[in-house]
């Protein structure tokens, strides 16, 4: 019995009459080095040596990150923030951009779209559209959006005045030239000053869903996330829909839940259905649309 189990039954130590080995002697047998199938004891690892450096690299905070620093900082712990996220199905305005890039003179992108629907959005939500100035809060007629852009040294945020008056193309256009003169850090103060609402797209960084910290004086900022295929339920069947997500960051001294709510419904809304968006695309009577 003891061959059948391994072990070497000269290590086995006898209980029985004259050192006999018994059934009991064996099932208890505990060995003090490997089973007896021709092997030996594993020899212990011995890792190699590794030798490092430590090192570290110290950059001086250049001016533009301080006032960065410093207005995000008083943003964040002075403004009391909520958040509002939603879901918008992007399938019609994928076709709509694709149809439109086929005859507009410039290249639309996604992010002039929702700028485009922000500013329509806001017409119908002024609430959204305002600012907090401590003893008073100023309710702006005027709609000019800010485009947050990152540079070499930080955030850049030029503005796109009028924003609901323009035209898609227009606002194409003057994203990307306003963009180009962050990048040179060539903007001039009454280009990224004065913004009502501001947006900031992570989409194309491949960002599906974030919080932004409020533009002060501004009550809110949106965060858009890239558009993502994925499976959803379309007249009861399953089916793949481009979804993007967005986040609604609030001045809760200015905006309540509701109507962050209700700006984002509208929003959802007219991009579900980007035709809405282009019925006044070319007005610049200062009628009010979508009323």
């Amino acid at each position: 019995m003891a061959k059948d189990l391994g072990f070497d039954i000269n290590k086995i130590q006898g209980s029985g009459e004259g050192g006999r080995i018994t059934k009991h002697d064996v099932e208890t047998f505990k060995p003090s080095a490997a089973p007896a199938t021709g092997g030996k004891p594993s020899a212990p690892v011995v890792l190699p040596s590794v030798v490092g450096e430590e090192s570290f690299e110290e950059v001086s905070v250049s001016q533009m990150r301080k006032t960065i620093a410093r207005r995000l900082s008083d943003s964040m712990f002075t403004a009391p923030h909520f958040y509002v996220t939603m879901e918008i199905n992007m399938d019609k305005a994928v076709e709509a951009r694709k149809s439109m890039n086929e005859i507009a003179p410039v290249k639309i992108s996604f992010n002039d779209i929702v700028l485009k629907a922000t500013a329509a959005a806001l017409r119908q939500h002024p609430d959204v559209n305002s600012s907090w100035l401590g003893d008073k809060i100023r309710k702006n007629r005027h709609i000019h959006v800010g485009v947050a852009v990152a540079v070499k040294d930080g955030l850049l945020v030029p503005v796109i005045r009028f924003a609901d008056n323009k035209s898609l193309s227009h606002i194409a256009v003057e994203v990307k030239e306003l963009a180009q003169k962050a990048h040179d850090k060539k903007l001039q103060p009454s280009e990224w000053e004065g913004s009502t609402f501001t947006i900031s797209n992570l989409g194309m960084f491949g960002v599906e869903e974030f919080t932004a910290i409020i533009n002060t004086p501004d009550a809110c900022i949106l965060a858009v996330g890239g558009i993502k295929e994925t499976a959803i339920v379309k007249d009861g069947q399953l089916a793949v829909g481009n979804i993007m997500k967005v986040t609604l960051s609030c001045d809760h001294r200015v905006v309540d839940g509701a109507t962050g709510a209700a700006f984002l419904k509208t929003l959802k809304g007219l991009l579900e259905d980007p035709v809405r968006i282009l019925i006044d695309a070319g007005r610049t009577d200062g009628v009010k649309p979508f009323n």
